[in-house]
């Protein structure tokens, strides 16, 4: 499919997605989460020495096939809404990057979150975790928090039941297997959420999370406006979307080198959420 194709096609599902209440309302991060009583939890800080400690307490070690058998997620309160924010003290953001890996634009992403010591969430898609194994398992080397944005990337508002748990769990499956614990958290491709996604989600322990600033780079709408777009949308809490693959991402890789060390100078603390246990 061309390229063309390819923009006019996501910008229809969006729009369809915005009309099913995709975005919901603001939510804090893990209010109201598992267990007898709503509790709000920060999120981990990012270390802000120049290169992390070997030791690091985020360091995974991804499994094989052959690994133990697989241990039955938590299971979580349903949420009707996704997290579209986090809590925590100060001037807090968390970055977010989707569609990934991809082994053009994901490298340089993560080389320039290790330049600043930075770590960041990645919502990966199965089918793009099968031929780039080696990129998650960095993101566990490095700290990097990896969630599940299904296997093949669909609107998950067209799929049955049974499709959906089947996009979501092959994923968990797969990230399991390289990343080195199964996902925590469930972004719905192209924000559209729906009741089955939210009761899936839970079953299988993960919370679902949203964004608070849209960078809208997949549609490459050039370097510059990236940058304004991150920098004017920053504040406190603030959850920001980005893309690792899914076409062209140069822009975003060239946007990051930017304003990733303007919002550091700017006294922002860039954070991921911690693992429950």
């Amino acid at each position: 499919m061309q390229k063309d194709q390819l923009l006019t096609r996501r910008r229809m599902l969006l729009a369809g997605a915005a009309a099913l209440g995709a975005a919901g309302t603001a939510g804090t991060f893990l209010a109201g989460g598992a267990g007898d009583g709503a509790r709000t939890a920060a999120p981990a800080p990012g270390p802000q020495a120049r290169q992390a400690p070997k030791s690091s307490a985020f360091r995974l070690q991804p499994l094989t096939g052959d690994g133990p058998p697989r241990a039955a997620p938590r299971t979580l309160k349903v949420r009707k809404e996704p997290i579209l924010q986090i809590s925590g003290r100060g001037r807090s953001m968390m970055l977010t990057f989707d569609d990934g890996p991809n082994p053009d634009y994901t490298p340089h992403i993560l080389d320039t979150l290790a330049k600043y010591d930075v770590r960041a969430m990645f919502f990966v898609c199965g089918e793009c975790v099968v031929d780039n194994k080696k990129l998650v398992a960095r993101m566990a080397d490095e700290g990097h928090v990896v969630g599940n944005h299904t296997w093949t990337h669909p609107l998950l508002t067209t799929l049955n039941r049974r499709q959906i748990r089947s996009e979501m769990k092959r994923t968990s499956d797969v990230i399991e297997d390289t990343y080195g614990e199964r996902p925590q958290w469930f972004r719905a491709p192209y924000g559209a959420w729906n009741r089955a996604a939210f009761q899936l989600g839970a079953e299988m322990g993960m919370e679902p999370m949203a964004w608070t600033v849209d960078t809208t780079d997949w549609m490459e709408p050039g370097t510059d406006t990236i940058i304004d777009r991150v920098e004017s949308g920053a504040a406190p809490g603030v959850v920001v979307l980005s893309h690792d693959a899914g076409g062209d991402r140069s822009q975003t890789v060239h946007a990051i080198r930017e304003w990733l060390p303007h919002l550091l100078d700017s006294g922002y603390h860039m954070t991921v959420p911690d693992r429950r246990v």
